[in-house]
């Protein structure tokens, strides 16, 4: 769609709609975990943002970004309430970021959400965390017809991608893509003892294609709270220790994996008394693993950021499925502008239609005294009819002007003077 860039995007909110963030594109694991947000943190920050009058905000913060969607006067405004909220720096921001406005934000948003702007192409795991923060910002009313409409269009082209092209086959997840590290790299995994700390997500998901793939019954699973771990435990009938036996548990495991999710890290080189190689997987944003860890003899780390990469041939058999999903989402795409368009004219169109009802009553009423016999319900009727088709014709005048409508509407505006309600 040309836009021209000369519509007022959303007239029914100041500012403009933006979404600002950092990404695996440009900036490194360390430098996403200083602008990591998790659950109370985002919290916090849509909670300042409505504090400060702030129309639209939502949040999403996963191990590959951290992004702000939302209306403001200019993107500083969004990214000082994420700078003031985590512990990276406006400066550090700025040398790793992006900033998105109107349809470039919406169009970015619709890449997020149905996995073309993953680290992994088809990654359909990151649309239940969009819908995640969309839940948490409308709770606290921050969420506006526009938002709305726009986040149930990506879910709708999510779901279109999912189903009508092969862009996800092949499982790629980071939990598949740390089994698949041990696979090749680790002789006899099926005889190893294998350690999970952790049972966020992508723990729960380790625990799933660790049994699946790897055969092994030596798994033991530690987590902080232990009746979690138990029920998690209980699906796949692993093996599960007290948090207070981390440090034993670690000198007899071959491979650590460590998916805490905390927000500095949870291991170091002080629990480590090995007495055999360690290969330690870290799959935290932050990272929860102290890079000290290689400091001790036969500790091989390895982060998420080198488990993500895939194969060629898949990443190229994905590839060739994204004509498919980008025709779906500028399908998609259109439909959601012509829904703003309608929502952007329609209270002018309602002025009009009342404006030329004023008329009409005005001038019936005149009739009525000049002419004796005044046939007034026929004139209503052919009076109302006339309204309608005047108003028909200024609605599809609007419609087919592909946004650049402003100035359409000023007119319409001026010369009825017309107030919007």
């Amino acid at each position: 769609m040309n836009t021209n860039g000369k519509r007022h995007f959303y007239p029914a909110y100041p500012g403009d709609f933006f979404a600002i963030g950092l990404s695996y594109l440009k900036a490194d694991a360390e430098t996403r975990g200083h602008f990591s947000v998790d659950s109370t943190i985002q919290e916090a920050i849509l909670s300042r943002a409505h504090e400060e009058g702030i129309e639209g905000l939502s949040i999403i913060s996963t191990c590959n970004r951290t992004e702000l969607y939302g209306f403001a006067q200019e993107p500083l405004d969004l990214i000082k309430l994420l700078c003031e909220h985590t512990r990276g720096t406006i400066e550090e921001f700025k040398t790793v970021s992006y900033e998105y406005k109107n349809e470039q934000a919406v169009e970015h948003l619709f890449k997020v959400g149905t996995g073309l702007d993953s680290q992994i192409l088809g990654d359909f795991e990151i649309i239940s965390q969009l819908k995640s923060g969309f839940k948490r910002a409308k709770k606290l009313n921050l969420v506006n017809p526009f938002m709305e409409r726009l986040i149930n269009a990506v879910i709708q082209a999510s779901k279109r991608i999912k189903n009508e092209t092969n862009i996800s086959s092949g499982a790629t997840s980071v939990s598949f893509a740390s089994v698949q590290y041990m696979l090749s790299r680790v002789p006899f995994i099926s005889e190893k003892n294998i350690l999970l700390f952790g049972t966020g997500k992508i723990g729960r998901n380790t625990c799933e294609n660790l049994v699946k793939h790897t055969k092994n019954d030596h798994i033991t699973l530690i987590n902080r709270t232990k009746d979690k771990a138990e029920r998690i435990a209980g699906k796949f009938n692993l093996i599960v220790k007290d948090y207070a036996d981390i440090q034993s548990e670690i000198a007899q495991a071959d491979v650590l994996i460590v998916a805490t999710g905390a927000q500095k890290p949870t291991i170091s080189k002080e629990l480590l008394y090995l007495k055999k190689p360690l290969l330690i997987l870290d799959l935290s944003i932050p990272k929860n693993v102290n890079e000290n860890v290689e400091e001790v003899n036969g500790v091989s780390l390895v982060h998420l950021d080198q488990l993500s990469k895939i194969t060629n041939d898949t990443l190229n058999r994905r590839k060739k499925q994204l004509p498919q999903a980008e025709a779906i989402i500028e399908e998609i795409q259109e439909e959601f502008y012509e829904w703003l368009t309608a929502r952007q004219f329609a209270p002018t169109i309602r002025a009009l239609k009342m404006k030329l009802a004023d008329f009409k009553d005005g001038e019936i009423d005149n009739q009525r005294k000049k002419i004796d016999g005044f046939n007034e319900e026929q004139a209503e009727i052919i009076s109302e009819r006339i309204i309608q088709k005047i108003t028909t014709q200024f609605a599809k005048h609007l419609k087919t002007e592909d946004f650049s409508n402003t100035e359409s509407l000023e007119l319409i505006q001026k010369v009825f003077k017309l107030q919007n309600n």
